[in-house]
């Protein structure tokens, strides 16, 4: 049985404290428990289990996390989400405790882009500003002058000057829809999301036809023959608002699975139906490294305050500057 610091030392290795918890442990309410004896707040994405969503304080999309780990009040963060989320949190909140259940819990797409990367596609644009989209570690976001996310991507790229010349990073996806919408030309890095990239507009066209009068809404990070079939296209909580508001009574959803529980919540009546992938032995669209996130792993994070987000000052400040200016240029943006 492994002891609390043999978990701590290879806490690097796994990404998350390795301890056994006790079966008849009663996980909703110890963790219910701990969240007022260390005033914590659980900050949870759409993408996350049903089990995680319901338990967190405050559940949203990359801006509305962005904005409740700003303005939090609370002595840690426990932000179940991936890497890169709570990392923004921890550049937001630099003398509170951020912790992550797993720390290996990633993204395609953030991995696909480095701070040296990015810097060197810069040299060959010396005139271009860096747009990066919140999907994006610490070291991107310090090489950038302003971070979006799929909510105000397009609203801050119009901010612009027509005749700035942009690097998008690193959706090539998001990149080509706003660069559609605004009628701009940014130069785009070639990274996108491996759960987004997997749907197939051939097999979606099909659930269409079989499903005569359904809406079939997508993310905008999915590729564009996916969206070209859309019949609205918006950011994982503009999708939600969608479906509550839309009068139509069937959507096919063409995003990570997991926000069909909250949608399910708020429109019990309406009937959901996730989009189809190429892989046609899955029929779900389930992010792998959402769901490393457990509640045993989110207990004894909260427990022992272990993983813990800890981050180099330096580079937190140059990151800071690309995030304040979102939250700045998206005030307007609900």
């Amino acid at each position: 049985m492994p002891t609390l610091n043999n978990a701590i030392e290879s806490l690097k290795e796994k990404g998350y404290l390795n301890l056994i918890v006790p079966e008849n442990l009663d996980l909703v309410k110890e963790i219910q428990k701990l969240k007022k004896e260390k005033n914590a707040i659980i900050l949870a994405h759409y993408y996350q289990s049903k089990e995680i969503q319901d338990l967190s304080d405050f559940l949203g999309d990359s801006l509305q996390l962005a904005r409740a780990a700003e303005k939090t009040e609370a002595d840690m963060i426990v932000f179940c989400g991936v890497h890169f989320m709570a990392e923004t949190a921890k550049i937001l909140n630099p003398t509170k405790k951020v912790v992550l259940p797993d720390l290996h819990a990633g993204c395609s797409l953030a991995d696909n882009c480095s701070g040296d990367g990015l810097r060197k596609m810069k040299e060959k644009y010396p005139s271009a500003i860096v747009v990066s989209y919140i999907n994006c570690d610490i070291g991107v976001k310090a090489e950038s002058d302003i971070i979006v996310t799929s909510s105000n991507a397009e609203s801050i790229i119009k901010s612009l000057p027509e005749n700035q010349k942009i690097i998008f990073a690193p959706d090539r996806n998001l990149g080509r829809y706003i660069n559609q919408v605004t009628g701009r030309n940014m130069i785009l890095w070639d990274g996108a999301c491996i759960i987004h990239e997997a749907f197939s507009a051939e097999r979606i066209a099909k659930q269409m036809l079989e499903n005569p009068g359904a809406k079939l809404i997508a993310h905008p990070e999915a590729q564009k023959n996916v969206l070209a079939l859309a019949d609205y296209i918006g950011s994982t909580a503009r999708l939600l608002d969608y479906v509550v508001n839309n009068d139509s009574q069937k959507f096919i959803v063409a995003t990570e699975e997991g926000i069909l529980h909250e949608m399910h919540k708020r429109a019990p009546h309406k009937e959901l139906i996730p989009a189809l992938i190429q892989d046609e032995s899955c029929n779900c669209s389930e992010c792998f490294y959402m769901k490393m996130n457990t509640l045993e792993k989110l207990y004894l994070c909260m427990k022992y305050e272990l993983p813990e987000i800890l981050l180099d000052e330096n580079m937190r400040i140059k990151a800071l500057k690309s995030i304040n200016k979102m939250l700045e240029l998206s005030v307007q943006i609900k």
